[in-house]
């Protein structure tokens, strides 16, 4: 864990992977990677609207600025856009590659992200393999492990608090001249 994350929800990354434990990017460069991200490929997209794919993905189409595109084999469209089955199938090369797949296909992932050409490698949480963190920084890429995209970006848009709760005030109280419900 960073300085950067001292007590902002921040969680020690599980020891897997063999060899050295591998520490991830802070706070601050985690921003910074999604300040400069202007495409979005995820990979492993999902039609069903209970994942956390096609959660993170509605998210990413109505709050942020950024192109999403879906990358999975046997899908044909997800959330009214078209899906890839590979991202060398995409028409552009994306920024960010976001993984929800098995951690057994991490690696294979990672090699087509940086056969394309990608910038950032994200894995979503409960997503996190030392070795192939290591591999695609040895490659060039920035690397999260185990952090969810909707999430930081929500926090550092201003959608949640630092800690990771959203501080709008909700209350039970009635507003001012409000007039009870029948």
């Amino acid at each position: 864990m960073s300085p950067t994350d001292a007590g902002a929800g921040a969680r020690a990354e599980p020891d897997t992977g063999a060899g050295a434990e591998w520490t991830g990017p802070g706070a601050r460069q985690r921003r910074a990677m999604l300040a400069r991200t202007r495409s979005v490929a995820i990979v492993g997209a999902s039609e069903d609207p209970s994942r956390a794919s096609n959660f993170v993905a509605t998210y990413l189409l109505a709050e942020s600025d950024y192109d999403v595109y879906f990358v999975n084999p046997t899908a044909t469209e997800i959330l009214g856009r078209p899906v890839y089955p590979s991202l060398a199938a995409l028409p552009i090369v994306p920024d960010l590659v976001e993984v929800f797949r098995r951690q057994s296909q991490l690696g294979a992932v990672l090699d087509d992200a940086i056969a394309v050409g990608a910038t950032t490698f994200w894995c979503q949480l409960g997503l996190f393999d030392a070795d192939v963190a290591r591999r695609g920084e040895a490659a060039g890429l920035e690397v999260v492990m185990n952090r969810c995209v909707k999430i930081e970006h929500a926090r550092f848009s201003g959608g949640l608090h630092l800690a990771g709760f959203d501080t709008g005030v909700v209350s039970a109280r009635r507003a001012a001249g409000s007039r009870p419900r029948p």
